[in-house]
């Protein structure tokens, strides 16, 4: 029979033919990465080009920073270059990489300098390597430069070297995606030597870099930074390599430390090693658990051991691991071999000899089995302290039960019975079977114990009434003796491995019971839009797994307050509140159980995200003694998690909305404030200068002269007035306060009221109106329904010019009265169809600018809303213009008009 063990660890990594398979789809990035500025990246880039395009690739350049340099200058000429897009920002002229020109040109391949470069306000994309993303998902290669100091995560490691702070980065996952990284390296006293020479800066900047940025030791340590980047990126590299193309390691490229975990104490001692061992070679570190068979029969304490020393290794910086498997030695240098380790650490045996003969050792088959792998076994500290106290306590053992013992019995009175009913046609061997099935029965239904017990007693009873002689417990017939044990040794271990199956496929359900809770939980968060729906949320499902009183209490206003519980209840007594606020301020459990103030009635715990703390979880119940078994502990450790990111992601949205509210009141801010230096400064001044005029030349004007002045105070007058108005009814609309007095009214009538009043503002434009005199009549508040048709008539009279017809027709339609307002003026753009009625928004300029506030139509909208009609505008399909068209509804009973 072939292994298949074996045949699965030839089998190649699907998660690394994966991501060969996606770097196939895509082009290929080579990043030339300099250990400083200056040390020629843009040049060995060029001349890397150069020779590709002597094999005869098409290359072109999307940008490329000289920096006046008269060598890298030299060698851009004879490329073809991409005209770089013109922007201007702030009256400033700049000049940015032309996406779509390269992606129209698609070359094959694309020389893009200063990949951290930040694009100009208004680009496509706000970085340059979002740009270089894009790029390569059409296929086209590209290669790139940056300096160390852009890696994300070596910023802060650079600012504290060199003093300055880099403000333009590049994500380290853009490093990880590149296919090439070269680096471009000068010792310092040939970088410095350039910047003397003047290659690198004027002799001024230079001067002020050698003496600050450029010493000899930034530039070393510039050096090993770039260095150990590059190794990093490489290893993982050569890892995919070998994952891909079933590789079994180790290649001692590069160091890998691997850390085995068991329930042993010593634990916490082996990870601390480990971490030390990978800071001495400055390797990676992985702390991994191989979950067996015996995993089920690990006692709370020790399973909450192993979960707190997996945490602990992902506290000091390594990856945690949990494997299955069934030899736990084979499968870690199974995992070791996949993943390039070069060190395993594992403790001494702890088993004393003749235990390791029946059970095997794990240290010594990790010899054996780790090959080229170096294997480190150390002692470690059998003394480790306890598990930090949060509450939690043992879970509790179970006292004996007589129950299973009695079932166990049953079986074989039951098998003795079928038994004596065969034993005149079949031989005691085929018999035997039959007490086989009863300790099979008990192993699968009531457990081990009481299965070993029925093996002991079905034994006794087969040799008592089938062996001879019979009715004794005497064996005459040695043949008899040695099939009486051999069915011995059969019960014991088919029954161990029955029961063993029953407890793994017990721990597999049980899993995928608190698997499926934890979806459905994480699906429910998923659903919700409120901070409240997750508290309650939250509340419940803690509650109803854990079976305990939860509450939750979140920060306000300087203080934590209860914002949710289940059962609900808000009440928290002084020493509830104090443990609460000190586990919110110390992120430690308080309260009952804990170390600290374990006089409170609940037990708190701080609810935390990677990035801050969110709150406080209080739980309690009727019970005496601590509340969680550390199996409960881990489940809500699951459960605190989720809901931690649930309500994070919540105030996130929060602050979002306030901040696009903010904006928007900056905006509307904005526009109220440039509408009011135009709209009443234009008729203030012509009222001030009116009025001044007739005050000082009154006696000298003619009559006609002052009619006119007069004439423009009044006008101005009233369009002051109609624009404070206009304020008016905004304010009332936004606010809720608009209240229609609505009646029965015809169309016709409102309609002319409102000509009348725009007779003025219409001036030589002619008006047509066609309302058919049998129209039914509408429930409507005429004071607003007619200022609706005056600002759609300001609307026309602005925009149309002279001569032109402003035509107004109404007709039904299936339970509407439908009403046009059309003018024969430029229309309004189809994109601005619809924001024409936001509150201040004006179509874009033309050459000429229409005095107006942009307030009009918003209020024709909020007002026929209120009275339960809709307005919208469209573009005329005859000519240039714009129709803005009501339809309100008609009333179930309308009088006709001509009777009313």
């Amino acid at each position: 029979m072939p292994d298949d063990s074996r045949d699965t660890e030839r089998r190649p990594s699907p998660d690394a033919l994966l991501e060969n398979a996606e770097r196939e789809t895509r082009g290929r990035l080579k990043i030339f990465l300099g250990a400083a500025p200056g040390v020629g990246k843009t040049y060995e880039m060029l001349m890397a080009c150069r020779a590709a395009i002597a094999d005869g690739r098409d290359v072109v350049i999307g940008v490329v920073e000289t920096h006046g340099r008269k060598e890298t200058q030299a060698l851009v000429n004879g490329f073809e270059v991409i005209a770089r897009r013109p922007v201007n920002y702030k009256d400033h002229h700049l000049e940015e990489m032309d996406l779509d020109a390269i992606l129209a040109r698609r070359p094959s391949l694309v020389l893009v300098d200063e990949l951290a470069h930040t694009n100009a306000p208004g680009s496509r994309h706000p970085k340059r390597y979002i740009d270089v993303q894009e790029i390569l998902a059409q296929g086209i290669d590209v290669f790139s430069t940056m300096n160390i100091q852009h890696v994300e995560s070596l910023n802060d490691v650079v600012a504290q070297i060199t003093k300055v702070r880099v403000r333009e980065t590049v994500p380290d996952s853009v490093i990880d995606q590149a296919d090439e990284v070269e680096i471009i390296d000068l010792t310092p006293a040939d970088l410095i030597k350039r910047l003397q020479e003047g290659k690198v800066y004027v002799p001024v900047t230079a001067k002020r870099a050698i003496e600050n940025y450029f010493s000899p030791g930034n530039l070393t340590a510039l050096r090993e930074l770039a260095l150990r980047r590059t190794a990093q990126r490489v290893d993982d590299q050569l890892l995919t390599h070998m994952q891909a193309n079933a590789i079994s390691g180790p290649w001692a490229a590069g160091d890998r430390v691997l850390v085995c975990i068991d329930e042993q104490p010593r634990g916490a001692s082996l990870v601390r090693y480990a971490r030390r061992l990978a800071d001495r070679l400055r390797a990676p570190w992985t702390a991994v658990h191989i979950e067996t068979h015996r995993s089920t029969r690990l006692s709370e304490t020790d399973r909450d051991r192993i979960a707190s020393t997996l945490r602990l290794a992902t506290q000091l910086g390594g990856d945690a691991v949990t494997l299955p498997g069934r030899d736990a030695a084979e499968e870690i240098a199974r995992h070791a071999r996949e993943n390039n380790v070069t060190h395993i650490v594992t403790g001494k045996p702890s088993k004393p000899r003749w235990r390791e003969l029946f059970e095997g050792s794990v240290s010594h088959d990790l010899i054996r089995y780790a090959g080229n792998i170096s294997v480190h076994v150390i002692s470690g500290n059998e003394q480790d302290p306890a598990i930090p106290n949060r509450g939690v306590a043992d879970a509790p053992g179970k006292s004996f039960q007589l129950q299973p013992y009695l079932l166990s019995t049953a079986y074989v009175a039951s098998a003795l019975m079928v038994g004596l009913l065969l034993s005149r046609v079949l031989d005691v061997r085929n018999i035997a079977l039959v007490f086989l099935m009863a300790v099979l029965a008990s192993a699968v239904t009531v457990g081990l114990w009481p299965a070993l017990f029925a093996s002991v007693l079905s034994a006794a009873v087969l040799n008592f009434f089938f062996l001879e002689p019979l009715y004794t417990l005497v064996i005459s017939d040695p043949e008899s003796v040695i099939a009486l044990g051999f069915f011995f040794g059969v019960a014991v271990i088919a029954s161990n491995l029955t029961a063993r199956v029953q407890r793994q496929a017990a721990a597999a359900r049980q899993r995928a019971r608190t698997t499926e809770d934890l979806y459905l939980f994480s699906k429910k968060l998923a659903g919700t839009g409120t901070l409240d729906d997750v508290l309650w949320a939250t509340a419940f499902q803690i509650a109803s797994m854990l079976k305990l009183r939860v509450v939750l209490l979140l920060p306000e206003h300087g203080t934590i307050e209860v914002k949710a519980g289940y059962p609900p209840d808000d009440t928290l007594v002084d020493a509830d509140i104090a443990a609460a606020r000190w586990a919110w301020e110390n992120n430690r459990a308080a309260g009952r159980g804990a170390d600290t103030l374990p006089g409170a009635k609940r037990l708190y715990l701080p609810l935390r995200t990677g990035r801050m703390a969110v709150g406080v979880i209080g739980l309690d119940n009727d019970k005496q003694g601590p509340l969680l078994t550390p199996e409960q502990q881990r489940l809500f450790d699951a459960l605190a998690d989720q809901a931690a990111v649930a309500i994070e992601r919540t105030q996130l949205a929060a602050d979002v909305d306030r901040a696009k509210l903010a904006a928007e009141a900056d905006r509307l801010r904005s526009a109220l404030l440039t509408s009011i230096s135009h709209d009443l400064k234009t008729p203030l001044a012509a009222i001030l200068g009116a009025a001044g005029t007739l005050k000082e030349f009154a006696p000298a004007l003619p009559d006609e002269a002052r009619v006119e002045l007069l004439s423009t105070v009044i006008d101005e007058s009233e369009r002051l007035n109609r624009f404070i108005a206009n304020l008016l009814d905004m304010t009332r609309i936004e606010s809720g306060a608009m209240e229609p007095n609505v009646g029965l009214h015809y169309v016709g009538d409102i309609v002319g009221t409102a000509l009348s009043r725009a007779k003025k503002i219409i001036g030589l434009r002619k008006t047509e109106v066609a309302i058919p005199p049998d129209l039914p009549m509408l429930r409507a508040d005429p004071v607003l329904f007619e200022q609706v048709l005056f600002n759609l008539l300001d609307n026309a009279a602005k925009y149309a010019p002279e001569g032109s017809l402003v035509r107004i027709r109404a007709w039904t339609d299936a339970g509407w009265v439908v009403l046009h307002v059309m003018d024969e003026g430029p229309g309004i753009p189809a994109e601005d169809l619809e924001r024409v009625f936001d509150t201040f928004y004006r179509v874009r300029k033309g050459d000429q600018v229409t005095a107006g506030t942009g307030l009009g139509l918003s209020i024709s909208r909020g007002f026929i809303e209120a009275m339960g009609g809709t307005i919208t505008a469209e573009r005329r399909a005859d000519r240039s213009g714009a129709i803005f068209t009501i339809r309100m509804p008609i009333p179930k009973e309308t009088p006709n008009p001509e009777y009313s």
